[in-house]
């Protein structure tokens, strides 16, 4: 089958540092550097990481699971008060509200603004102060990439999660890519708490950044997400009662039988396979590739997650 970018890995891959492209040593080492599907095939047991299930979500759809990764180093408020949330089955019977094309799924309360109707929440938290970025510390392992960022002064990933820093205000904070998932919010910075929530379907959106709450990502059923029927609301808002999208529920995974779980491993962000992963994306060595790009923005490096087998 012909495809538009030669890609037949069905995995998610990284990038890495910038060289010469147009040295003759650089051009011979890209035609010896291994594929992405070579990198992967040699990956080791130690460079992977099982998904902890305390930090885990099953957000349950007529369609089927999405699991979303949990990042307390982040947002350990908003993850703590979405699951909160999640165990007092606050979203369960709950609806997608909102499918706006190359931008966001949203879901929550539907009557989220009638006091009269709206969902009781019992023990969570209705609002929290924002977490919008946090404290750089050497203590964190940020595997940097080497192509510069428009957004940020430096774009790398920590823990699996795409993040930026920046050195001279000592801050650091995780990025709108594909997949990620942030906590909706008015006006006010303190004005959202979790209980409306947001994942990113399209384009990279990195005007969000440092704007609202990112608390995870999603790790698996992201089709189930992005093929969603687009609205035709103002902002990709569902209008009409009878075409909002149910949430069966939303449970910790830690809170499941082990027979129930998902069980998943995450390649490690901080290890020399993903290193050598970065490199394979940056350079595409797959023979399909006639122009050799050398380079990659972060947006363009999902992490490869896969099925414990054991």
């Amino acid at each position: 089958m012909k495809s538009c970018n030669g890609n037949r890995i069905l995995l998610c891959f990284g990038a890495m540092c910038l060289l010469a492209a147009s040295s003759p040593v650089w051009a011979e080492e890209m035609q010896k550097a291994p594929t992405t599907a070579e990198v992967l095939a040699a990956a080791k047991a130690e460079d992977w990481r099982p998904l902890d299930p305390e930090n885990a979500l099953y957000l349950e759809l007529d369609g089927g699971r999405v699991v979303i990764e949990l990042a307390p180093l982040f947002a350990p408020e908003h993850a703590a008060n979405v699951k909160a949330l999640a165990r007092e089955k606050y979203f369960d019977g709950l609806s997608i509200v909102r499918v706006q094309d190359n931008y966001v799924v949203q879901w929550g309360d539907p009557n989220a603004d009638n006091p009269e109707k709206a969902r009781k929440i019992l023990r969570a938290r209705a609002t929290l102060p924002a977490e919008f970025d946090r404290p750089w510390s050497d203590g964190i392992s940020f595997a940097p990439l080497p192509d510069g960022d428009v957004y940020a002064p430096e774009v790398g990933f920590v823990n699996g999660f795409p993040a930026a820093r920046d050195a001279q205000s000592g801050r650091l904070w995780l990025v709108h890519c594909y997949g990620m998932v942030g906590a909706g919010r008015g006006d006010a910075a303190d004005s959202g708490g979790g209980a409306e929530d947001y994942v990113v379907i399209g384009h990279a959106p990195r005007h969000l950044d440092r704007n609202c709450t990112l608390f995870g990502r999603v790790v698996l059923g992201m089709e189930l997400l992005s093929s969603l029927p687009r609205a035709s609301g103002e902002m990709g808002f569902i209008e009409k009662p009878e075409q909002f999208i149910p949430l069966r529920s939303l449970r910790v995974a830690a809170d499941m039988p082990p027979a129930e779980r998902t069980n998943l491993e995450i390649l490690r962000t901080d290890t020399d396979t993903f290193r050598k992963l970065v490199e394979s994306r940056r350079s595409r060595n797959e023979p399909w590739f006639l122009f050799k790009p050398g380079r990659v923005e972060l947006c363009n490096v999902p992490v490869p997650v896969r099925t414990k087998t054991n």
